[in-house]
């Protein structure tokens, strides 16, 4: 449902408090006195069956009392009358409720009978689009609207941040936190069990509150990982998140599971996840409040790299480390910065970054020294330091750092080391709107989470290259799948498995079957040379486990003996393993080769993973690999590669070549291809797969069965893939034309495409001038979330005509459409061609609605609109006009 009706509880007008109270100590009398006296302006109303007073206001007995139905009702009764008073808050017409009472269920039995509750809400709910948080959860804080409806603590500040958390007692600490430290937040949400409205509900309805400039994250588990991925990298794209991941060793998850009633998956999935949302991971909750105080004051660096001004030099020295540590830059301090600082500065000054200005700085030279830096270009930020002394008070600096017109000129974060006097230093550089921290460490950090999040925002809008068509017998493999589930066998045998890697283009080394130990030695003496024997069988899945692996066998007779000795072991150690015969194959002698390690395998939470990493028999105990979340392209393949330890020898050294990267992307990538558009595939394994400077070729692979996925293709993927199927070709007026989705390497062409638009043509897409598509819009417009956006490419042979695009609300009620056709093509029908196109894509993927804006004045616009069943629906203030059409779609 997405953010259906979640305007009533980030905004709503009037608020009912079900089971308040005054009994001192309750939840309901800490939630009523928060409700009280927090300032809104809207309407609170207050129920208890028991009726009376609180506070001068009167108590309703019961819902029906109420004057009018309230936009959100916050609960705090006991489990069994919530979900009746669900339906009936929904008759009534309130649309968003805040459960703060958690399950009836204790002992052996408690799962089973809290699902079923959450169950029997939800049902009460859905029919009238209320929406529902928690149940068990501390509330809800809106501080700008004067909201708190919840029992964390009271006077929470307004500001720029959100936090949402599934942990009530995390909320908490954040927003007493906040109180002390003078950081605001503009909403606060406790998530509890999640039954309907979760993290990606409430991540697409702050990804549209222009108030909030950044989000904080407490998560312990993920539930629809595809409405959460297209979520987080909307809102990605437009201000930072920062997100604390709990559960990350096993005895930790345990614990996140019993508290939230979810299943957590691994946590390299969950970093991988984040990291291509392009959400900023940190470790734990200092972090999280270092990430707060960077972001709630807007620190926003002019460049990555950083200056440090400090009194003492080796405490700039220790934030130069932990900043090196971290992965960031020192800004190299300009000849002219150093001149101008020679002028103010005793002599003794480092002359370098970090600019030590001696331990008897007094606030002017700090102030000097800080309005230099201001003026050097190549310092994006200035963190000042400060270690008290007798000289001069760290008060007094402060209040000079926070007065200086260089403090407005270049974003400056402040580090006061020390107790209660460098304290007060703190506090006037957090009256001035400076964040200040206690220790380099923290201080690093805050800064360091912004620079991470410019840096994975512009690595995940990076172009791919443009790459040949990958070659792929997609009957082949469904024809292989379907042979072994017709035997009603899970595990592909090892030539299955490498036929369906040849199918979509992976070398593989030439492998033959053999029935018996003679039929192998004949293999082998028609092979000539050395080979690689191994057992084949249907039901044992590691070879090298019971002894099925037998190299470098050199003649008929070495093969046949061997594998008269490889039966023997292999019905030893697997008695119930039906044994196939054998498999034979040349040595592959690359001797400057790496072992590598490729796999597939599904995440209960987020679906297929692929993974890269060192390989060969000791895999394991190496531990050395990276995951990513497909469908890759080799941008993100070769991110994926840069991120494991192996990747090191792949670089040459010691006379020995660099080896293929490339190719092992393009293995990567065609592997996501493959698990993408075969849904029976559950686990997959290449190892190893050789790579040197001559490329790659894969000597064994592993591939496991599922069962197939009904409906739509990939739908287990957390991100939508590619969608081939929609690849096709039209005929349009006696020609030939081909339809195809964007990709990310469409860039290029898009950027020509822009070239050969009008500048009136340019002016009525854009509503507006548009000299040229830099890389951020184009990277924007074409590396799209195909699960709520497409783009239709319409082409005469290798000519682009016209893209359509579509946007879809979250819950899919509408989507809004934008199209334009190169300024020398139309008049040709190529615009009707396309809309109608777009507009039975929606109706396909149960879209309701398309509507467009278009500008009064472009006639020829409404007019095609109309002559495809668009009407006009309004016109707007901004001087567009509204046009929409009904798809039919149920």
């Amino acid at each position: 449902m997405s953010t259906r009706n979640l305007d009533k509880l980030l905004r709503p007008k009037s608020v009912v408090a079900i089971g308040a109270s005054a009994r001192a100590g309750s939840v309901g009398a800490a939630v009523t006195a928060n409700l009280l006296g927090g300032g809104f302006a809207g309407e609170i109303h207050l129920v208890n069956a028991r009726g009376g007073e609180i506070a001068a206001r009167r108590v309703h007995r019961r819902l029906s009392g109420l004057p009018t139905p309230a936009d959100l009702a916050v609960i705090m009764t006991p489990p069994a009358t919530v979900p009746d008073l669900i339906q009936e808050l929904g008759a009534m017409g309130t649309r968003a409720a805040v459960i703060i009472t958690a399950g009836p269920g204790t002992g052996a039995d408690a799962t089973e009978l809290n699902r079923r509750w959450r169950q029997d809400i939800l049902d009460q709910a859905r029919p009238h689009l209320l929406r529902v948080v928690g149940p068990n959860c501390i509330g809800f804080a809106a501080p700008r609207i004067g909201l708190n409806a919840g029992f964390g603590p009271p006077g929470v500040k307004p500001g720029p941040i959100a936090a949402i958390a599934q942990s009530g007692a995390v909320l908490a600490a954040l927003a007493d936190w906040g109180a002390a430290q003078g950081v605001g937040f503009s909403t606060m949400v406790s998530m509890g069990d999640m039954a309907d409205v979760d993290f990606g509900d409430v991540l697409d309805a702050l990804a549209r509150d222009t108030e909030t400039r950044a989000v904080l994250m407490y998560v312990e588990a993920i539930t629809q990982a595809r409405k959460f991925m297209s979520a987080a990298r909307g809102i990605a794209r437009l201000k930072p998140v920062i997100v604390l991941k709990a559960g990350r060793h096993a005895a930790a998850a345990t614990a996140a599971i019993s508290h939230t009633g979810s299943m957590a998956g691994s946590a390299a999935v969950y970093d991988a996840a984040f990291a291509r949302a392009g959400l900023v991971r940190v470790a734990g909750l200092g972090e999280l409040f270092d990430a707060a105080e960077t972001l709630g004051y807007g620190l926003r660096p002019r460049t990555e790299r950083l200056a440090i001004l400090t009194n003492g030099g080796g405490v700039g020295i220790v934030a130069t480390d932990l900043l090196l540590d971290q992965g960031g830059e020192m800004a190299a301090v300009a000849p002219a910065t150093i001149a101008r600082l020679d002028a103010t500065l005793p002599r003794a000054w480092s002359r370098g970054n970090p600019v030590d200005i001696v331990g008897d700085a007094d606030p002017a030279r700090y102030v000097a020294a800080l309005a230099a830096l201001a003026e050097d270009k190549e310092v994006g930020a200035v963190l000042a330091m400060n270690v008290p002394t007798a000289l001069t008070p760290p008060l007094d600096v402060a209040r000079a750092i926070a007065e200086s017109a260089a403090s407005r000129a270049v974003p400056v974060l402040g580090c006061w080391i020390g107790g209660p006097s460098a304290a007060a230093g703190r506090d006037a550089l957090h009256r001035a709107g400076i964040p200040a921290f206690d220790t380099p460490l923290r201080a690093v950090r805050g800064f360091s989470h912004v620079v991470q999040y410019r840096r994975g925002q512009r690595a995940l809008m990076r172009t791919p290259p443009s790459i040949p068509e990958r070659p792929r017998d997609i009957e082949r493999v469904r024809a292989i799948v379907r042979a072994a589930a017709e035997e009603g066998r899970r595990l592909l045998t090892e030539p299955e498995a490498k036929a369906v890697l040849a199918a979509y283009g992976i070398a593989t080394v030439p492998t033959e079957t053999a029935r018996d130990p003679e039929e192998a030695g004949v293999i082998a003496a028609r092979l000539g040379g050395p080979v690689a024997l191994k057992i084949l069988s249907r039901d044992i899945a590691h070879k090298s486990d019971v002894g099925g692996v037998a190299l470098d066998l050199l003649g008929e007779r070495a093969v046949r003996e061997a594998a008269r000795a490889m039966a023997d072991k292999a019905r030893r150690l697997a008695p119930t393993a039906r044994l196939d015969g054998f498999v034979v194959q040349p040595m592959v002698k690359r001797a400057d080769a790496v072992e590598l390690i490729l796999g597939a395998a599904e995440d209960p939470v987020f679906g297929p993973v692929v993974m890269v990493g060192h390989g060969g028999v000791a895999a394991e105990v190496i531990d050395d690999k990276a995951l990513a979340l497909p469908p890759l392209d080799p941008v993100l393949a070769e991110e994926a590669l840069s991120r494991t330890r192996v990747e090191r020898l792949l670089r040459g050294y010691r006379g020995r070549a660099p080896a293929d990267r490339a190719a092992v992307g393009e293995v990567l990538v065609r592997l996501s291809d493959l698990i993408a558009e075969t849904d029976e595939i559950a686990e997959l394994d290449i190892n190893p797969l050789l790579v040197d400077a001559a490329g790659v070729i894969a000597l064994d692979a592993r591939i496991v069965l599922g069962a197939a996925i009904r409906g739509e293709r990939a739908a287990r993927f957390a991100i939508r893939p590619y969608p081939i199927e929609l690849v096709q070709e039209i005929d349009h007026r006696g020609r030939k034309l081909a339809v195809r989705p964007i990709r990310p390497e469409d860039e290029p062409l898009l950027q020509e495409f822009g070239r050969r638009l009008s500048p009136e043509d340019i002016r009525l897409r854009f509503f507006g001038p548009l000299r040229e598509l830099s890389h951020e819009m184009a990277a924007r417009l074409t590396q799209i979330d195909f699960d709520r956006e497409m783009a239709f490419l319409l082409f005469d042979g290798a000519e682009l005509l016209g893209i359509v695009r579509l946007a879809a609300d979250p819950g899919f009620e509408q989507a809004e459409f934008a199209l334009i056709v190169a300024s020398d093509r139309q008049r040709h029908g190529y615009g009707a061609l396309l809309l109608r196109h777009a507009v039975d894509y929606a109706r396909a993927r149960s879209i309701k609605r398309v509507i467009g804006h278009v500008l009064r004045e472009n006639d020829r616009m409404l007019h095609l609109a109309e002559r495809v069943g668009f009407v006009r629906v309004s016109t707007q203030s901004g001087g567009d006009v509204r046009v929409e059409i009904a798809t039919g779609a149920a």
